[in-house]
């Protein structure tokens, strides 16, 4: 377990959460935000996608009450990705974050916002990053409400950054930098 608070939890991703990922990942409901209603996954897509084409990231299933409810994966950007966003001349260790509830039945309920602040910590405090990075579509402003209560700000609009349901849509470039997040819990 790599996280385990009181009510959220975060578990590395497993074999057998593969049904999990594919449960979540044709749901109508989950694809508007995550990917597309346009593109469900198969399972060669998910087998693809989370077990065999990981690059450094951390595939995590997220837990809530002990319940297995969605996904979140982190990753250090690697040369290329730091480049894009603007972070060529900045040293230091960033970290990029993706994440989806997958069990609807949980939305609304705040655990968006644990979940983002619990793995900005760990990020933080385990993995010695020194800014977290995501790039939310500029229309999910639910999303980007729970990452602004933990302390994330916009830097900048990428336009036409994400291919979604068949367009090229914006998105918003947040970051959280350690000493930001330091000053909130001090708050």
């Amino acid at each position: 377990m790599l996280i385990q608070g009181e009510q959220i939890g975060l578990r590395l991703l497993e074999p057998e959460d593969a049904a999990l990922l594919w449960k979540w990942l044709n749901d109508p409901d989950v694809l508007a935000y995550y990917e597309g209603r346009d593109r469900p996954q198969s399972h060669d897509d998910i087998r693809g996608s989370f077990y065999e084409d990981t690059g450094e990231a951390t595939l995590c299933i997220i837990q809530f009450m002990g319940n297995d409810i969605g996904y979140l994966q982190f990753y250090p950007l690697d040369d290329e990705d730091k480049q894009s966003y603007g972070y060529g001349e900045i040293d230091g260790v960033i970290y990029g974050m993706d994440q989806f509830i997958g069990e609807t039945a949980y939305w609304n309920k705040g655990i968006g916002t644990g979940l983002i602040g619990e793995v900005a910590r760990y990020l933080f405090s385990c993995q010695g990053a020194d800014k977290i990075v995501m790039d939310p579509q500029a229309w999910n402003e639910r999303a980007i409400k729970v990452y602004e209560k933990n302390g994330f700000v916009k830097k900048r609009l990428l336009p036409r950054h994400e291919w979604h349901e068949g367009e090229y849509r914006d998105c918003w470039l947040i970051e959280l930098d350690k000493e930001s997040l330091q000053k909130k819990l001090e708050k």
